[in-house]
């Protein structure tokens, strides 16, 4: 449903790009202990935060806290939605308690 690419050239963040499809979503997911900011770079999408939903548009950041659920849908019949999102590095091989899938 989408394509992700992490930078992890730094050693304290990670700089991911992800391309959503048209009509496509994330899965969702919260980390426990870590903040991350999303910065849309093209397309239209839906960004949820917690319980909370925001059109998210060229050029719009979220600033996602600890603990919160994030999720990102494309509602384009045709056009991609994508963005860059940045977060403190981790292992993401097996830490359920740092990054939680919904």
């Amino acid at each position: 449903t989408y394509t992700l690419e992490d930078n992890n050239y730094l050693e304290n963040l990670t700089l991911s790009r992800t391309v959503l499809k048209p009509k496509q979503s994330t899965r969702g997911h919260f980390h426990e202990n870590q903040e991350e900011v999303y910065i849309f770079t093209s397309g239209v999408g839906i960004m949820t935060i917690g319980e909370e939903k925001y059109q998210a548009l060229e050029g719009d950041t979220f600033l996602i806290p600890k603990g919160k659920f994030h999720r990102v849908e494309n509602e384009s019949e045709i056009w991609p939605c994508c963005f860059t999102c940045v977060f403190e590095k981790y292992d993401r091989s097996g830490d359920e308690a740092n990054y939680n899938l919904k």
